[in-house]
């Protein structure tokens, strides 16, 4: 639909080498890493010599950074997802929200992958409901913050340098906004395995015991719920992205299979009913693409609201789900191992489905949009 196109050649250009880079090095390697539920380290500063560390504050277009996540989940989800919060919620949140203090201590390690971050929100019993129900606490004490909790399923909690803590301060009530380097004394980080989908990434459940912290470690622009909300809105909108990328994955690697395996006497490919399967597999990509490009050109001119970026989210990971279920029903008996790949996308595409809110929480988001009517509670 010739939407690489829209950027300039400079974009264009470096949109090019990095899909050809992805494709033939991370693609392969990350099959064997995803089986294994291992963190590939060593792509960590090739991903940070291409600049994905820094696509939110590298001054590249949206639409540029929005085909990166494309072209990064078409490779592996697992490593987009970390490519994607690491941009939207860590180095977003510390340029948007932090002292320039913090700035100068994070910023260049994140950029250049030396560094990661976890962002940690979700907690064991609140998720869906997290703004109203946080229970983390924070109280300041001597000069120090004193933080206390547990939080759940936080992406990169064992391997990160710091996590960005939100946590409810005890004097005003308000949700607020802290580094915690996991070194601290009582944070304490366990993996969560035997995950079905971004097998790669290394999830955690995370305890903060009496965790002490400088009382610089809050985060300045943080100091309430409500100032973060345009990055989470972001977020949730750079799903979208994820839910293209693992459509077009889904398509490349169907439409591969259909021409090379042969049943009958001639090639999948020659099926009518799988030639509609590959058609609608990419239709929904080609939609999914189309919206988002739209989306980008919303985010450029600062019109985006939380009822777009949620409709983006649902329906994206909708049509992804739809199109990888095709994808793995067009390979058979294969397509339920990892091995010929369209497996692995198959329980990546049911996390996409299910976080940065649920399908149904955005679904309700865009239905109190149109009409007015909250149906959350």
């Amino acid at each position: 639909m010739y939407i690489v196109d829209l950027l300039p050649a400079a974009e264009r250009d470096r949109y090019l080498d990095t899909r050809a880079f992805l494709q033939s090095t991370v693609r392969p390697a990350s099959i064997d890493y995803w089986n294994r539920e291992e963190f590939p380290f060593g792509m960590l500063a090739e991903l940070g010599k291409r600049g994905l560390g820094q696509l939110q504050t590298d001054g590249t277009s949206k639409l540029f950074k929005g085909l990166m996540y494309v072209e990064v989940a078409r490779a592996d989800v697992s490593l987009s997802a970390l490519v994607g919060i690491h941009n939207e919620l860590i180095v977003g949140m510390i340029d948007a929200l932090g002292s320039e203090e913090q700035k100068q201590r994070w910023l260049p390690g994140l950029a250049a992958f030396t560094q990661l971050g976890a962002f940690a929100l979700t907690e064991p019993e609140h998720g869906s409901d997290i703004a109203g129900g946080l229970e983390t606490s924070a109280r300041l004490e001597n000069g120090e913050w004193v933080i206390n909790g547990a939080k759940r399923w936080i992406g990169s909690g064992t391997i990160a340098d710091f996590a960005l803590v939100w946590a409810r301060d005890q004097a005003d009530g308000q949700i607020k906004g802290f580094i915690v380097e996991t070194d601290r004394p009582g944070y304490r980080a366990t993996k969560i395995a035997n995950k079905i989908g971004l097998r790669i990434m290394q999830n955690a459940d995370i305890a903060l015991d009496n965790v002490r912290i400088p009382e610089s470690n809050l985060l300045p622009g943080a100091t309430d719920f409500a100032k973060a909300n345009d990055l989470l809105r972001d977020s949730r909108a750079w799903v979208g992205w994820q839910g293209a990328g693992i459509q077009l994955a889904a398509f490349d690697i169907a439409r591969a299979y259909a021409l090379e395996r042969r049943q009958f006497g001639k090639e999948l490919a020659r099926f009518q009913l799988v030639q509609q399967q590959l058609a609608e597999i990419l239709g929904n990509a080609s939609a999914s693409l189309a919206l988002m490009a739209q989306l980008a050109r919303i985010q450029t001119d600062g019109k985006l609201e939380m009822a777009q970026a949620a409709m983006a989210k649902s329906t994206c990971t909708r049509l992804a789900r739809s199109s990888v279920a095709m994808g793995r029903s067009l390979l058979g008996g294969n397509g339920i191992s990892a091995d010929y790949e369209i497996g692995k996308l198959f329980g990546d595409a049911e996390i996409l489905y299910t976080y940065e809110g649920s399908y149904e929480i955005n679904s309700l988001i865009v239905g109190r949009a149109v009409t007015g009517k909250s149906a959350f509670v």
